[in-house]
């Protein structure tokens, strides 16, 4: 376990005087490193895990710079590790959980589902040891629309059966179900359960961004390395599925209405016991093709294509019923895709091979 820990942070003095402690399970990846800004900006200590395994160190450097404030603690380890995880919970007194750790691809899931298997549902069930032995009982997990599997047409609320169809979706239903498991037997414990649909974008600072290793696996950063020169063209996986123009269609939501979403949510756990399960989502569906399209225009770069052969685990349609939230929190997305294409682009502009070939522009990141 490799510690880096700081209580000198700059502009404690604006935060709340006893903030609350959130321990951030992947937080220097991809949602969770935005998470951490969210939480940092409104007054939150922030206490980060995360094993490097599809992320760096760097960005937690980066966290800080827009925040203006150190994180807390961070801990680099495997969730799965409980006696190093039990030391965290040891040394720090932690209020709450947001739970983003976890393997989250999908055609990668079909070539290695036991890995997901062992990561997900075991990172997960290491978690939830962790925190009853320390009396933590407040979790906010990150799941995800994938549950819904090939549901049909239509916008999709928390009432459709899950059909998962693949061992990432299926590892996320798992979890949900041990989640819920504890929560009925254990009512001391409060989860709230976010099914988001496709987060994309990046902080419109340009210095967080979604930044794979090796060959993307989500569709936006693959386009938007096509756009900025990192690859040739772009693998359209189908262009027969039943929709308006043959290729798959998703609900894409910002990464910063994801990130605030959970912060809300925070709030909001002792709203009632138990668990419970919102939708976040735009309720827009755009296609591959809607999406090429309208990162084209913001960038003004040409996106060279081609249609190939459809990928195991996809599905033709995935759009959110995410009223539910609004209902119960007042929370509605307010980022269209042009916006969610154009700080995707400027992370992409700024970091044009990635954190790890960004770090003279920025300055040493350790």
């Amino acid at each position: 376990m490799v510690t880096r820990t700081s209580y000198d942070r700059p502009g404690a003095a604006d935060a709340p005087s006893a903030p609350s402690t959130v321990l951030v399970t992947g937080g220097a990846g991809f949602i969770g490193s935005h998470a951490c800004v969210e939480l940092l900006d409104h007054g939150y200590e922030v206490i980060v895990v995360d094993d490097y395994s599809n992320s760096t160190p760097q960005v937690l450097t980066r966290v800080e710079r827009i925040a203006g404030r150190f994180v807390g603690a961070v801990y680099e380890l495997d969730i799965r590790d409980r006696r190093s995880l039990s030391a965290v919970f040891d040394r720090h007194s932690v209020d709450a959980v947001v739970h983003f750790a976890a393997h989250k691809a999908v055609g990668e899931s079909t070539r290695m589902p036991v890995r997901y298997y062992d990561n997900n549902v075991g990172g997960t069930t290491s978690l939830l040891s962790a925190m009853h032995e320390h009396q933590v009982r407040r979790l906010v997990f990150s799941s995800s629309c994938a549950v819904y599997g090939d549901a049909g047409g239509g916008p999709l609320d928390e009432s459709t059966p899950a059909r998962p169809a693949s061992p990432y979706a299926s590892s996320k239903a798992l979890c949900e179900q041990i989640l819920s498991d504890v929560c009925r037997h254990r009512p001391e414990f409060v989860v709230l359960c976010l099914r988001y649909f496709n987060p994309v974008g990046a902080h419109p600072s340009g210095l967080l961004g979604e930044d794979p290793p090796g060959t993307p696996d989500n569709l936006m950063p693959y386009v938007a390395q096509v756009a900025v020169g990192r690859r040739k063209r772009l693998p359209v996986f189908g262009g027969d599925y039943p929709t308006p123009d043959g290729t798959a269609v998703r609900d894409y939501l910002h990464v910063m209405d994801t990130v605030e979403a959970h912060r809300v949510a925070l709030d909001h756990l002792a709203d009632a016991p138990g668990m419970r399960v919102f939708n976040l989502g735009t309720g827009t569906g755009s296609s591959v093709l809607d999406l090429v399209a309208a990162f084209r225009s913001v960038s003004g770069r040409a996106i060279p294509f081609e249609i190939v052969e459809r990928r195991p685990g996809d599905v033709p349609e995935l759009i959110a019923d995410a009223s539910a939230v609004a209902r119960a929190w007042g929370w509605r997305p307010t980022r269209d895709l042009s916006a969610m294409c154009r700080d995707a682009w400027h992370f992409q502009q700024l970091n044009p091979h990635g954190y790890a070939g960004s770090a003279r522009r920025f300055g040493k990141e350790e």
